[in-house]
């Protein structure tokens, strides 16, 4: 049916778009997956989109948005840099051995440095 053809080219799109990558190529991971298991994701995913199109309960979808949002966040881990570890280390010193400035006295500091005094 054309609903059907037209959820699966929305769902082409999102595939699409999930994966640009501002000209470079694809991710390797997306790429070495095998065809078999991209049909599989792409059954549950249809199917997924099915039953949402047949949900007009706003708290409900509101709800589901929610646990969407919040398991996406999680798969997110900020990776730091060498450098970054070990700013936070000397950050870290630094209060321990009570070397800071007040927020009050620091914008003080920078409204002198802009003046240029």
């Amino acid at each position: 049916s054309s609903v059907k053809r037209s959820r699966e080219k929305w769902a082409d799109r999102q595939a699409a778009n999930r994966y640009r990558t501002f000209g470079k190529t694809r991710p390797k991971y997306y790429l070495s997956r095998n065809k078999k298991e991209m049909a599989q994701v792409d059954v549950i995913r249809n199917g997924i989109i099915d039953k949402l199109l047949a949900i007009s309960d706003k708290d409900y979808l509101m709800a589901l948005l929610r646990l969407v949002d919040n398991s996406a966040i999680e798969d997110k881990k900020i990776k730091l840099t060498k450098e970054q570890k070990l700013m936070l280390e000397m950050s870290e010193a630094d209060i321990q051995n009570g070397r800071t400035i007040s927020q009050n006295d620091l914008d003080k500091n920078d409204l002198e440095w802009l003046k240029g005094e």
